[in-house]
């Protein structure tokens, strides 16, 4: 708990907050911060009068030993159930083939033998090919494995048989990989994923499993310098849990605020998508921001197209490799346009939020052209962004548009197919410096669990666009779109915050705002090369020490 008189850090750096900092931009410092009662009373130097004053008040002192307090962070875009089940998944990231895939499954299924599934994470296409008989003969359970980007869910045959596969009909958006005889062959991709394999294995789940999920989320991101996340893809029974968690202990909240988006299921209906939008609606009225600022809805978000790795999302032109050469696919949109511009204005017109997945260059062109009709007092927002034309990072400024970015996708080490399915179109991948010098606000989330949510590994790939997953890889994609450091910084916490309406009480270290801050021993310099030295030592919410070494 903090101190009744205040707590005082002295001894090291103190961020100064910087509205608009740019590429050139260097993060400036003081040298103290006291709070008290949960506020930030002052930020500035140790001779300041108030700083004087509260040391002499009795504030405890802490000796930041030449450390760094940096705001509490805010990720931009997480999936906190899906991050908490992941914790337990066997970890598929290190694979290079289907022979180490194979390998890390079954040591899992002999480590967890009583458990009545095997799941799995991390898994990328250049793996292996998504075929349940290639891992059958692993173990009898059903085993799911996640790609990467959470966009196909592999199967074995056990799992294909208790979801009932032969008999599923592909969701709109989405497609249940079958073989010439139509039946189900292991892979379950886009729509499929989030609208039949991640109800299913949540509602095999008890309650109590989900709340731990959630807990464990919570932790884990405490312990990485977070103090509060945007969900982009809540729905009815993460929201349940939620306020489950939130009515059993009123007085001890979860030290995580959340800002919630409710993922709408895509559908050839529009009536259907306006009834979605009517229930978040319904909502977000029955749990404000003003009664309940830390956990709340804030709007809708729609998914319109998928990846690029999977030939999914949508595009101008055609991918070069990867589908049927007989056939050139440049993907296709989940949503029909008119839809989209229906739930887009009925949701503006009731001050929802609006958040529109668009990664191919023709997805984002769609997705701007539908909310540059609507106010850009709501802060709408686009996610991911991969792909965007010249035109489109302008116009995202001109109208306003939050870029909510996550530079851990920008990964050199995981783009490595990119090439042979794009072409020259890569000199355009992640162009986030065009989005900042455009004026649109940026937010910088990991998307948790399909990335890492360290931090500092997403400023420095945001500010570096060298590899965080595999250092010695020396590929260094798009330079001149990178971030400056300070700029990543400020997006990580107060943009990311300013996306939500949070700005006025979270996001930086100013005095009267919430005291959200974590402490650091990092080592700053202009390009950012030294910041996956970084770790985060202290977390502190709402005024008290939640985690630390």
């Amino acid at each position: 708990m903090g101190s009744p008189a205040g707590d005082l850090f002295i001894g090291g750096k103190v961020f100064l907050h910087a509205d608009q900092p740019g590429l050139e931009a260097e993060p400036q410092f003081g040298n103290a911060i006291f709070i008290r009662d949960g506020t930030i009373e002052h930020v500035g130097f140790e001779d300041d009068d108030a700083i004087v004053q509260s040391r002499a008040a009795g504030a405890v002192i802490h000796d930041l030993k030449g450390r760094t307090v940096l705001p509490g962070f805010t990720d931009g875009h997480i999936h906190l159930l899906k991050l908490g089940q992941s914790l337990s998944k066997a970890a598929l990231d290190h694979c290079e083939n289907v022979e180490d895939v194979r390998k890390a499954i079954k040591e899992h299924a002999l480590a967890y033998p009583d458990e009545p599934r095997i799941l799995c994470k991390g898994w990328m296409r250049h793996m292996s090919k998504p075929l349940a008989s290639l891992i059958d003969d692993l173990d009898p359970r059903p085993i799911y494995i996640d790609s990467k980007d959470l966009h196909t869910t592999w199967c074995s045959t056990s799992a294909l048989k208790e979801l009932d596969a032969e008999n599923l009909k592909d969701p709109e958006g989405g497609k249940i990989i079958r073989d010439a005889d139509g039946k189900p062959t292991g892979a379950f991709e886009e729509a499929a994923v989030f609208t039949m394999i991640w109800p299913f294995l949540s509602d095999v789940a008890t309650e109590k499993d989900r709340e731990e999920w959630i807990r464990a989320a919570v932790q884990a991101y405490n312990e990485s310098g977070y103090t509060g996340a945007i969900d982009m893809a809540m729905d009815e029974q993460a929201w349940t849990t939620l306020l489950n968690i939130r009515k059993e202990q009123p007085n001890k909240p979860l030290p995580l605020r959340l800002a919630a988006y409710w993922l709408l299921t895509p559908t050839t209906s529009e009536a259907d998508c306006l009834a979605q939008v009517d229930r978040v609606i319904e909502v977000h009225k029955q749990l404000s921001a003003e009664e309940s600022p830390d956990l709340h809805v804030v709007g809708i978000k729609l998914i319109t197209d998928g990846i690029i790795d999977a030939c999914t999302a949508y595009l101008s032109e055609p991918y070069l490799k990867g589908t049927d050469v007989s056939k050139l696919s440049s993907g296709k949109p989940f949503w029909e346009p008119e839809i989209v511009n229906a739930a887009v204005r009925k949701a503006d017109a009731a001050g929802l939020q609006i958040a529109l997945h668009a990664i191919g260059d023709a997805a984002i062109t769609m997705c701007l052209d539908a909310l540059s009709t609507c106010s850009p007092l709501n802060r709408h927002r686009m996610e991911h962004l991969e792909l965007a034309s010249a035109r489109d990072a302008k116009r995202l400024g001109e109208f306003g548009i939050t870029a909510s970015i996550q530079p851990v996708h920008a990964d050199p080490w995981i783009l490595r197919a990119w090439p042979n399915l794009l072409g020259h179109r890569c000199t355009r991948a992640f162009p986030y410096r065009e989005f900042s010098d455009s004026g649109a606000p940026l937010a910088l989330g990991s998307d948790s669990p399909t990335s890492p949510w360290a931090i500092m590994a997403n400023v420095y790939v945001a500010a570096t666009r060298k590899s965080y997953r595999n250092i010695a890889y020396a590929e260094v994609v798009n330079y001149d779109f990178r971030l400056g450091v300070c700029e990543a910084v400020v997006a990580a916490s107060y943009g990311s915050a300013r996306s939500v309406f949070w700005d006025g009480r979270l996001g930086s270290l100013e005095c009267g705002k919430v005291a959200d801050l974590t402490v650091w021993d990092v080592q700053w310099d202009g390009d950012g090369r030294r910041l996956l030295d970084a770790r985060v030592v202290e977390t502190w919410f709402g005024g008290r020490r939640i985690w630390g070494v």
